[in-house]
């Protein structure tokens, strides 16, 4: 008992395999399995577009409009920028009360390949901008609803959505299943490389499916430092530079007046430096075997655009010895105001720990930094490789079977990253071995998908009426 209450008191507590799964299937009592295919929205709930305009209170203005004319295009592309919606949406559905390290941003294409140190290419979760401590049902809700909402892109049938959804959450279920039967160390070494993909792919797609598995693999090893340099760089003058590409790339000679561009560029320089130390030390070593030559800002993905990211050239040995990195403004969690702000004071810290808890392999230059802007304010980034063996399977192109299959590696992925940081015992027990859950989320999938669709029109006026400026880029 002694020992017991010990552990309480450091916040380890040590349960038995049997508690864990009492305290798994007492989590039916508060919140039924079948619960989880409700939703209402909430009587108070915020508008979707004020959600939006306070998120890019902070961002940089003139990026803006790219954001929400690209949230315009379609009710999927919406639903990739609107996590902060879904957050306040999470919020007021069932809870279980078991907590995993949370993607926060789960949609089908925040899963892709990526290379390890060791150069082998895996297939994992690879955004964790709103990354958190919360309730596992979020993650795969944001999951299966991006299912839903990428399937009537597509014009599957409702039938051919409920078979994908369903699908997913069954792959969820008996792959955190299969981890509560496993031991720590186990968990800790799971993965899906690429030969297991490749594997999958000539047992459950036809040939055309398999031919674009084959083509995503062979493009994610072609893309590199390397790759990108060559793609993203020019020699002017004898020197490598990042190639103009507004407002996509703006290098920084075209962002700022001389004096201020070059504190800032010192600053960059300083930024590199400082983050180094947030590495191991064998790869802060590496590191400093390179040298800052150029900086750019680089609009990102549908979510981030207006964030502030810079890319950085670095070069080694001589101009055939490339190293880009992109360094990432990391603001608060879109989770933040509804499970709370979590340990990490720095938000670079945030992502990066949660990055590094829930995939099996990160990138050696993944680190954080913060850093006081030319404009006085202080900001926290995160920095990574700009690419390193990085890739995805394009959703647009999928046939109902491509879309189950890459539903289910999702889901099973996610398990595994779910596994790592939370009572994976108890989230088994609570889902069980029937089907109770997975079709649940058939329903919750589709009510939320007619929301999405609602929210999008809500954009779509904001923008007819000139309350949003929208910019295609």
């Amino acid at each position: 008992m002694a020992k017991r209450a010990a552990q309480e008191e450091s916040g380890v507590q040590r349960l038995s395999v049997a508690e864990r799964v009492a305290r798994g299937r007492a989590a039916r009592r508060r919140a039924p399995r079948s619960g989880n295919g409700e939703f209402e929205p909430s009587a108070h709930r915020k508008d979707p577009v004020e959600l939006l305009e306070g998120q890019s209170a902070g961002r940089v203005t003139e990026l803006v409009p790219i954001r929400y004319g690209r949230m315009s295009e379609s009710p999927f592309r919406f639903y990739r920028g609107a996590a902060a919606v879904m957050a306040d949406d999470l919020s007021h559905t069932a809870d279980s009360g078991l907590r995993v390290q949370l993607c926060g941003d789960a949609h089908m294409l925040n899963f892709g390949l990526l290379g390890t140190p060791e150069r082998n290419l895996l297939f994992d979760v690879n955004d964790f901008d709103e990354t958190l401590p919360g309730p596992w049902e979020w993650d795969v809700k944001r999951l299966a609803v991006s299912l839903a909402v990428a399937g009537r892109e597509n014009g599957f049938s409702e039938r051919e959505r409920a078979v994908i959804v369903q699908s997913a959450g069954k792959s969820y279920r008996e792959q955190m299943r299969r981890y509560a039967a496993m031991r720590h160390l186990d968990v800790w070494y799971a993965r899906v490389d690429a030969e297991q993909l490749r594997t999958l792919g000539e047992a459950e797609l036809r040939s055309r499916g398999r031919k674009r598995l084959a083509e995503a693999l062979d493009k994610a090893r072609g893309r590199d430092s390397l790759q990108a340099a060559g793609k993203l760089t020019e020699v002017v003058a004898g020197e490598r530079r990042f190639r103009s590409v507004p407002p996509l790339v703006t290098p920084l000679t075209e962002l700022l007046p001389d004096n201020q561009r070059d504190e800032l560029e010192e600053q960059i320089r300083d930024m590199v430096e400082q983050y180094g130390q947030t590495l191991p030390s064998d790869r802060r070593h590496l590191l400093r075997r390179f040298t800052v030559v150029d900086v750019a800002r680089k609009v990102v993905g549908v979510g981030s655009v207006g964030t502030r990211c810079w890319i950085i050239l670095l070069l080694g040995r001589d101009d055939d010895d490339p190293l880009i990195l992109q360094a990432k403004e990391a603001g608060e969690s879109v989770l933040a105001p509804y499970v709370g702000a979590g340990e990490h004071s720095m938000q670079g810290e945030r992502v990066v720990a949660g990055q590094r808890l829930m995939q099996a392999a990160s990138d050696i230059f993944l680190g954080w930094h913060r850093t006081t802007g030319i404009d006085g304010r202080e900001r926290d980034f995160y920095v990574r490789q700009l690419r390193d063996w990085k890739g995805s399977i394009e959703s647009e192109f999928l046939v109902p079977r491509g879309m189950q299959t890459l539903g289910d590696v999702c889901a099973s992925t996610l398990a595994r990253a779910h596994a790592r940081s939370g009572d994976r015992i108890a989230i088994a027990a609570y889902l069980g071995s029937a089907d109770v859950f997975d079709q649940a989320l058939v329903r919750f999938a589709e009510t939320y998908a007619d929301r999405n669709e609602r929210d999008h029109q809500a954009l779509l006026d904001a923008v007819t009426s000139g309350r949003l400026a929208a910019e295609s880029a």
